[in-house]
């Protein structure tokens, strides 16, 4: 149906879908796992983000990075939730040069006094220990600091290589 408000010269359709058959049904490689999500900063988020992220994760083949990324995302979230708690989170998750590099952003922004701002840098680091311990035993790495998005606030990041994941999570056969 043409628009009444444009003349008929002007209008036209959209682009026609292609059909079903052509639409790719193979499995994307792990490179191209780009994964982003914006969660409530809200106790149940933490189960949305780690649901999320083992979605994400399976779809590309990337199982057996489940565990570790679970535990870790749900970590991230927990502590930015505590930090800024009603405000929203953005979670990023992607696989790139052989490693899963996980980034919450929070609204919590820096302050100006240096000693609030040491407090609050300490608040963080505390809430964060487990993460700590799991990305050391991963051999990832691990910090956070102000973000650079244009709304400020605080940027928590993780990187976990394959290797290192993979072997925390494989169970030890006793000696």
């Amino acid at each position: 149906m043409l628009s009444p408000f444009l003349p008929a010269s002007r209008a036209t359709g959209c682009p026609a879908s292609p059909p079903a058959s052509a639409w790719r049904t193979d499995v994307p490689p792990p490179e191209g796992l780009a994964c982003s999500l914006t969660v409530p900063g809200e106790p149940y988020s933490g189960r949305i983000a780690r649901s999320t992220v083992t979605a994400a994760l399976r779809a590309h083949r990337l199982d057996r990075f489940v565990p570790v990324a679970e535990q870790v995302t749900g970590e991230m979230v927990a502590a930015a939730c505590h930090l800024n708690p009603g405000q929203e989170l953005y979670l990023s998750a992607r696989y790139r040069d052989d490693a899963l590099r996980l980034i919450v952003y929070d609204g919590h922004a820096s302050h100006e006094s240096p000693r609030l701002a040491a407090l609050c840098e300490a608040r963080r680091r505390s809430a964060l220990r487990l993460l700590a311990v799991i990305v050391r035993e991963c051999g990832g790495a691990w910090g956070f600091g102000d973000s650079r998005e244009p709304g400020g606030g605080t940027r928590t990041w993780v990187t976990l290589p394959r290797k290192g994941a993979h072997a925390y999570w494989t169970p030890q056969r006793p000696a």
